[in-house]
């Protein structure tokens, strides 16, 4: 073999060894690159050192599988000494109220459990809240609004319009009523109304058993109204005013929790809405930062349809001008 063969050979196995390393190289930073973007706080808390863990409700509620089993895991870590519930939503699904009041009353088993609420904590979330042992809001927050909704468009005068009628055959008068394509007669419309009283016997009977209170001695109360947070104070529909030292304060100087632990936010495993492009997307955005960074991760987190995806009974708060 002549040396130029063998240094053609010697070449290509230079070049071959440079690829293994450097798509080892590869592979690599893209396994760091996508352990940083998916460690979540809870993770990292695993290293045992003790902590004040933090969720946040934020945005419309619903029964979210993972929410619920974040709430577990916090129930189950031992170095967690207590939990801040960070509420700030107008509200949800009465199912999705429920599971979360039932997952929180489990966490309150093991541990002192606060809800802290943000700009506003109505309806569903008013549920939650009532879940904890401590309930914490601003002055300013808006709660309260009691009640269950249970709406459906009616579509029949656009359909004759649109010369579209609409023909069923049904096991019974009641089935799949209301119906958006038929006007709902007096059957319907009770069915309807006993199925909202029986869910806001529910909501009620949770404010007057979490709270103590007689709720229809409680001003507007029965009748769904909301309140200022220091408005909820008077009627004892919430504990005190003030932010995170208050609810700092409350755990601390009342249930014993260590003094100064740090608080460590807790949130529950996400599947890429857009893959692995997605994830790039996000963290470009985070790395670029400033007002184009935060336009683009408000953009990649946007929840603005959420209302419309509801179904069911709903237990929602919003300002006359979102109707």
């Amino acid at each position: 073999m002549s040396l130029e063969t063998e240094a053609v050979l010697d070449r290509r196995r230079l070049r071959r060894r440079a690829s293994f390393w450097r798509g080892l190289a590869i592979l690599a930073v893209l396994l760091a690159i996508g352990a940083a973007v998916g460690l979540t706080a809870d993770q990292t808390s695993r290293i045992g050192t003790k902590q004040i863990a933090r969720v946040s409700l934020e945005g419309v509620i619903t029964e979210d599988r993972k929410q619920l089993e974040l709430l577990r895991r916090v129930a189950d870590a031992r170095n967690v000494e207590g939990l801040i519930l960070f509420i700030n939503s107008p509200g949800g699904t009465t199912t999705g109220g429920e599971a979360l009041y039932d997952a929180i009353r489990k966490v309150s088993e093991k541990k002192p459990v606060v809800a802290q609420f943000g700009t506003v904590a109505t309806s569903a979330a008013y549920i939650a809240g009532l879940a904890t042992d401590q309930i914490v809001a601003r002055g300013n927050s808006i709660t309260g609004s009691v009640g269950v909704i249970f709406q459906w468009a009616e579509v029949t005068e656009l359909m004759s319009k649109l010369g579209v009628k609409m023909h069923e055959v049904k096991s019974g008068p009641l089935k799949a009523t209301p119906s958006p394509f038929q006007p709902t007669d007096e059957a319907g419309k009770e069915v309807a109304q006993n199925m909202i009283a029986d869910s806001f016997q529910w909501f009620a009977g949770l404010v007057a058993e979490r709270r103590g209170i007689d709720t229809a001695a409680v001003p507007g109360l029965m009748q769904g109204r909301i309140y200022s947070g220091r408005e909820a104070l008077s009627h004892k529909l919430i504990d005190r005013i003030g932010g995170e030292d208050e609810v700092r304060r409350w755990l601390e100087e009342t249930r014993g929790v260590t003094k100064d632990l740090r608080i460590v936010d807790w949130k529950p495993a996400r599947e890429p809405a857009w893959g692995l492009l997605g994830d790039a997307a996000m963290a470009m955005a985070q790395w670029i930062g400033g007002p184009l960074g935060d336009a683009a991760t408000r953009l990649m987190n946007a929840r603005v349809l959420a209302t419309l995806q509801l179904d069911g009974l709903v237990a929602v708060w919003q300002p006359l001008e979102n109707r």
